[in-house]
């Protein structure tokens, strides 16, 4: 039995959604943790989803990796829990220390809600696993900071061990800064961690994960992480 569990924070908006593609793909019930919780029952895998956590006072995600229950998130996540960081849910990840980077204001200072082409980088990795490498999948983003950005140490060390794992793209699977929907460095749509069970990416495949959704790209995250564990 796969047990995975959603991490429920104020103002979290696409957490219903994970749940249900989790639970279209796995056939079994998702547990949804509140963010004032003390602790994540036993799981197979966790997510942080998208939305406006906190209001996104501060900056994205700050408040958020200080709620009670990511305390538990960070101690399973370092001991091998899988975590899989949507949108804010990335922007979470990266404030928490657990992925590299931050994500600032798009490069527009507008808002973006659109479906955007996304290279496949890394296929060694326990959400990727289901993709071809190079292969160019469609996903929506909607965000207003989606801009990645590290210091130069950082980038060199994630593109040195191959931990980007969507890079955004034309159709043709052509990256260039035409094709960076917020001005990402090295149009980073996703990266991985050193151990390569913790992902956080800007678009959502929870929203194109089954047909009547317009479109299936999306399923092969939640595919990924079903045949990892079919093989761990």
């Amino acid at each position: 039995m796969i047990r995975a569990s959603v991490i429920v924070f104020p103002g979290s908006n696409c957490d219903r959604d994970v749940k249900v593609a989790l639970e279209a793909v796995t056939g079994r019930p998702v547990n949804m943790i509140w963010h004032g919780d003390a602790v994540v029952p036993a799981s197979d895998l966790i997510v942080l989803p998208g939305g406006f956590s906190y209001g996104d006072y501060l900056r994205c995600g700050a408040m958020a990796a200080h709620s009670p229950i990511m305390r538990d998130v960070i101690a399973k996540a370092n001991a091998g829990t899988p975590v899989l960081g949507i949108c804010n849910g990335f922007q979470i990840l990266c404030e928490s220390g657990l992925l590299p980077g931050v994500l600032m204001r798009n490069a527009s200072l507008r808002f973006i809600c659109r479906d955007v082409w996304l290279r496949v980088e890394a296929t060694d990795t326990f959400f990727t696993r289901a993709y071809k490498p190079g292969e160019v999948i469609r996903v929506p983003i909607a965000h207003a900071e989606g801009n990645y950005f590290a210091d130069p140490d950082t980038l060199a060390r994630l593109e040195g061990e191959k931990r980007v794992a969507f890079r955004y793209s034309d159709q043709a699977g052509n990256v260039s800064t035409d094709t960076c929907p917020n001005g990402a460095q090295h149009n980073i749509a996703g990266i991985v961690s050193a151990n390569r069970r913790i992902l956080g990416m800007m678009p959502h495949p929870e929203r194109l994960f089954e047909s009547a959704l317009g479109g299936i790209d999306g399923r092969g995250v939640f595919q990924s992480a079903i045949e990892s564990l079919a093989a761990a």
